[in-house]
């Protein structure tokens, strides 16, 4: 964790694997990696060798263990110890940062000084913005589509999600539409 007791990126992908790993009772290394990323590629991803890495950590530390051996190590079936749980309610409880601060920033000084742009230049920073949107709209339908049958909180939540952005984009289309 941060100093401020917040979680860092890598305790994400953590509670991640902990996490889904709880809700299946046990899975093979690779079905769990696979979740994890798909998961986690659903709200921007995470690079590929920190994962990779941080659910070998999990076996290393104690937090998962074999429950099946296999001669293919990526079917190899893995649960959660008692340890594993303990720590996902230690993840579960930790401070997050507020998201995204920089991307927001970054948006925030576009918007700031986009009149400043001559009226195609802004309509074409407005499109770019959209699109950013509409791309994270399309992973978190996607994920929605694929955890149907998941906990109701974390459905709402994902819901909300889901309306905000169209709202963004919603307001994003008017705002393009004054410029022209």
């Amino acid at each position: 964790m941060f100093r401020d007791r917040t979680l860092m990126p890598a305790e994400a992908l953590r509670l991640t694997a902990l996490g889904i790993l709880a809700e299946h009772g046990y899975m093979s290394y690779a079905a769990l990696a696979t979740e994890v990323r798909l998961f986690t590629a659903s709200f921007g991803g995470s690079p590929v060798d920190v994962m990779s890495s941080s659910i070998e950590l999990l076996r290393f530390e104690g937090l998962i263990a074999v429950k099946e051996e296999a001669e293919d190590p990526g079917d190899v079936v893995v649960e959660l110890t008692d340890e594993g749980r303990a720590m996902i309610g230690a993840l579960l409880q930790a401070a997050i940062k507020p998201g995204h601060a920089y991307s927001k920033l970054l948006t925030a000084l576009k918007m700031r000084f986009l009149h400043m742009l001559p009226p195609d230049q802004q309509t074409e920073q407005i499109d770019m913005l959209a699109e950013a949107r509409q791309a994270e709209l399309a992973r978190l339908i996607d994920l929605r589509g694929r955890l149907a049958e998941g906990h109701p909180g974390f459905l709402g939540w994902l819901d909300h999600e889901i309306g905000r952005i169209e709202t963004d984009l919603s307001w994003l289309r008017e705002l393009g539409s004054k410029i022209s």
